[in-house]
């Protein structure tokens, strides 16, 4: 390559940069990029590889089409195959994009990972599964018998607690632990995990996918998978799935409605109830231009959204159908969301009234925030460790274990050494990998000194070519 005048010049940046709000993949900033997304139970993709989804100076960088490619055909069909309730069309699309993608190869997928995590031996109700990438999903439920404290062994520090601007993988598996999980895919099988009793499915009646009219001006998405105002010229779905080409007065069209219910005695580590003022807040910073969110595309399919202290209901635009419905909540969450409204701030404002451009730089979100889950963030020392205590006022009780402690370690080689003396209880594959130190595990399994789960993922390793003209 260097003889065709080509040279790569490796940067082994840290995740907190490359996945960063301001930096990185956010920015659009590198020549090549490798690196790994997470991936789903369902293969999704339209926010990655929309054509309107390309984070640009003059959208302020919304979107997670890092890449900048932009082919109309694949566009089409993304959107296509995630606004379907019909399997068989879903597949044909994805063939479709599939092809393209190919085509122009602006990114080169490696290898789907096999997930490793390792951990004490003793540590009970550690369940991963494939399909789920979060194992903390349950972290209330882990136990060692005779400690009070489990210690989870993380090679990457999270830049921020504030999950809407954060896109790494130990942050979110950090949150969870303040903030719960609704809904699971474990074993590739959506099933509600928290706060919520049940997914509105269409099955159970939670959900419902109605006929409506819709006239010229109403915000619809059209046959493409795009948002517009109903207007002349436009090709929609109508309700029977026909293709219409929109030349003026009402067409009827297929509009879904989901309605969660909460779990009763829902409360913040605080103590206070959880109030329908607090989903509110949810809907109004997630969906918020200013907020710092890399993309809002679900936001922009949202119609309505009404709230209680213990239901939620979203109505999608006319002809958003899309076939994971059940697990969109307020402002595009997976499952109910929430902020503490009520919460008073260090300068005396409430966080209610705290413009959304503020949120990202806030002590009270970036590192100390407050939630309904089984655990408190009680202190984190940057660069050594987070400590997270019991929450006595979770819902479901007090967790098996009083502690959570995740301490950051310069690499692998290091975790898997304080895993073997016992320093560290918890490796996850982000920090155990696939490099040579997962056979110094496994023999150590063998040993029966700890425990190695192996699983398949759907995590995949790739190279992505940046098309950004700088």
């Amino acid at each position: 390559m260097r003889q065709a005048g080509i040279l790569i010049a490796p940067l082994y940046a840290p995740a907190s940069w490359w996945f960063g709000d301001t930096t990185g993949l956010a920015r659009r900033d590198y020549d090549l990029g490798a690196f790994a997304w997470v991936g789903e139970a369902d293969p999704g993709g339209t926010s990655l590889y929309a054509c309107d989804q390309i984070p640009l100076p003059d959208n302020g960088w919304v979107g997670q089409n890092a890449m900048g490619w932009c082919n109309e055909t694949a566009s089409t069909a993304i959107k296509a195959a995630n606004n379907t309730l019909d399997r068989d069309e879903r597949i044909a699309q994805y063939a479709i994009f599939q092809q393209e993608f190919t085509k122009d190869m602006v990114s080169l997928p490696l290898f789907n990972r096999v997930e490793v995590l390792a951990t004490n031996v003793n540590l009970t109700g550690f369940a991963p599964a494939p399909g789920e990438p979060y194992a903390s999903y349950n972290v209330h439920e882990w136990e060692i018998p005779g400690q009070d404290t489990i210690v989870l062994g993380y090679t990457q520090e999270p830049a921020t607690m504030f999950s809407l601007v954060e896109q790494a993988f130990v942050q979110r598996n950090a949150y969870i632990l303040i903030g719960g999980y609704p809904v699971t895919s474990l074993n590739y099988d959506f099933a509600a995990n928290m706060y919520v009793p049940e997914l509105p499915t269409l099955e159970n009646g939670g959900s419902v996918l109605e006929p409506v009219e819709v006239s010229e001006g109403t915000m619809v998405v059209d046959a493409n998978g795009d948002v517009a105002e109903l207007a002349a010229g436009m090709t929609l779905l109508d309700a029977e799935g026909a293709s219409v080409d929109y030349s003026g007065g009402p067409v009827t069209m297929n509009q879904m409605t989901m309605n969660w219910g909460l779990a009763e005695g829902i409360l913040w580590s605080d103590g206070e109830p959880l109030k329908a003022a607090d989903m509110e807040l949810a809907s109004a910073i997630n969906c918020d231009l200013e907020s710092g969110a890399t993309t809002f595309f679900l936001c922009d399919r949202i119609e309505s959204e009404s709230f209680t202290d213990t239901s939620v209901s979203v109505t999608l635009v006319p002809g958003y159908t899309p076939p994971l419905y059940f697990s969109i909540g307020n402002s595009g969450c997976t499952g109910p969301c929430w902020y503490p409204s009520h919460r008073v701030l260090s300068d005396g404002r409430t966080l209610a009234d705290v413009p959304a451009a503020e949120w990202a730089t806030l002590p009270e979100i970036a590192q100390t925030p407050i939630d309904t889950g089984p655990y408190m963030l009680t202190e984190w020392v940057s660069g050594q460790s987070m400590t997270f205590e019991a929450n006595p006022n979770f819902y479901l009780g007090p967790p098996k274990t009083p502690n959570i402690v995740i301490t950051f370690v310069a690499d692998t080689n290091q975790a898997v050494a304080q895993l073997l003396t016992g320093d560290v209880d918890v490796l996850f594959g982000e920090t155990l990998g696939a490099g040579p130190e997962v056979g110094t595990v496994r023999e150590a399994a063998d040993r029966g000194e700890v425990a190695i789960f192996i699983e398949p993922s759907a995590t995949w390793e790739h190279i992505d070519m940046q098309l950004f003209a700088k």
